[in-house]
């Protein structure tokens, strides 16, 4: 009996696929088990290849990686630091003494004067009217004084002449008395008068004194910093002086460093300091503490205290007010060894270092130190000059050999790991 394709499909659907010969399987489950080989052939292989790369991680992970500095000679200093400004040695606001209207100004700023140069001019017309006035009053004075002085001459012959009449009985009592009181009265009115010629004389000074008031002279050698008051301006002179013009000796220089109460005991007149400017080429500018101020400034709750000292400055180049990046020397060393701060390394033992060998491994050698500051260290001993030490390291143990990319770097890094 034949059998129809529908059926024989229905009857091999309802059959296990296991049971069935491979042969007679359908084509898209053969297709399924392939996929199923590929897919686990292919985690396989991602497996390995991940292994691979943590395997040969590990392996360069473990490569030391140092940065070296070399072993130099030069200076160490032990500094305290500030922030301070420049002001002139001497600053001085010049001014009127008298009051009036300022007839001229004879410099600008920026010129350079000497002391006693004219720098200004008031008008002195009322000023010498005051002295042509005086001196007429004097005049007045001396005359009166020539006629008292004859008057007082009279007296006295008149009470001489009256004396002896006295003596000769020829002479009323009243006439003599006369005569005394004409004598006194002549004395009392010189004295009077010589009083009061003292008093104009004096005005006389006052006025000649106010009359020189009206020139404005340097009274220093400097340079004109700033002008208050114009040609023409009224200045009136009442309780204090008006000033016309500023004068200062920029030849020398005061550096005013700021100093925290920290540090200020550290410090102590006649050390050494020194400072550079913004935009100074970093020149450094040298002289010796002349001043620590006793009284602080309190700057947003911070106590400090002004120190002083002066500085050459015969080119001009410091200027008032720039801002000065101070340090005040408190001990020095000059050519010695020197090695960067992060190379040092202090413990029970000691100083200790890593240095480069002549084969590139490195290896911990203990070292005698000196002055050191946050930068740098002095050496004493235990190192040469030119030896490599290194300054950071990714923790490799001692006497492992740097990779080859990092071994030959110069410069500074973070803190060593030993």
């Amino acid at each position: 009996m034949a059998v129809s394709l529908h059926q024989e499909e229905v009857m091999l659907q309802r059959l296990d696929p296991l049971d069935l010969p491979q042969a007679t399987q359908p084509r898209r489950a053969r297709r399924g088990a392939g996929r199923r080989r590929l897919a686990v052939v292919g985690v396989i292989c991602l497996v390995a290849v991940a292994a691979a790369v943590w395997f040969f991680g590990q392996e360069r992970s473990a490569a030391p990686v140092y940065r070296f500095a070399p072993v130099t000679r030069g200076a160490v200093e032990d500094t305290v630091a500030a922030v301070g400004v420049l002001a002139p040695i001497r600053t001085v606001d010049v001014g009127a003494q008298i009051s009036g209207q300022l007839k001229a100004v004879h410099v600008a700023v920026g010129d350079r004067v000497q002391e006693g140069q004219l720098l200004a001019e008031m008008d002195p017309a009322i000023y010498e009217y005051t002295v042509e006035a005086t001196e007429a009053q004097i005049a007045n004075l001396e005359a009166q004084v020539v006629n008292a002085q004859a008057q007082l001459v009279l007296a006295e012959q008149t009470l001489t002449r009256q004396e002896t009449l006295r003596r000769a009985n020829t002479s009323a009592a009243s006439d003599y008395d006369a005569a005394v009181a004409a004598v006194a009265a002549a004395k009392g009115a010189l004295d009077s008068l010589n009083a009061q010629l003292r008093e104009r004389r004096s005005d006389l000074r006052r006025a000649e004194t106010n009359l020189g008031y009206t020139k404005i002279y340097s009274p220093l050698t400097g340079t004109v910093v700033s002008q208050t008051s114009e040609q023409g301006q009224t200045l009136a002179a009442t309780q204090t002086a008006p000033v016309i013009v500023t004068v200062a000796d920029l030849s020398t220089m005061t550096v005013e460093a700021k100093v925290s109460e920290a540090d200020i005991a550290r410090l102590t007149p006649g050390m050494t300091g020194w400072f550079t400017t913004l935009g100074g080429d970093d020149k450094r500018w040298e002289g010796t503490l002349r001043l620590i101020e006793p009284t602080p400034e309190i700057e947003n709750n911070v106590v400090l205290y002004k120190a002083l000292f002066d500085v050459p400055n015969p080119d001009g180049r410091l200027m008032i007010t720039m801002t000065a990046q101070v340090f005040f020397v408190v001990a020095q060393a000059q050519d010695v060894l020197t090695v960067p701060a992060a190379a040092v390394r202090n413990g029970r033992d000691g100083s200790v270092v890593q240095v480069r060998q002549d084969d590139g491994t490195v290896a911990r050698r203990t070292v005698e130190t000196g002055l050191a500051t946050r930068a740098v260290v002095e050496i004493r001993s235990g190192l040469k000059e030119g030896d490599d030490v290194v300054v950071s390291s990714d923790g490799a143990p001692s006497g492992g050999r740097p990779s080859q990319s990092q071994s030959q770097r110069r410069g500074p890094g973070g803190p060593p790991i030993f």
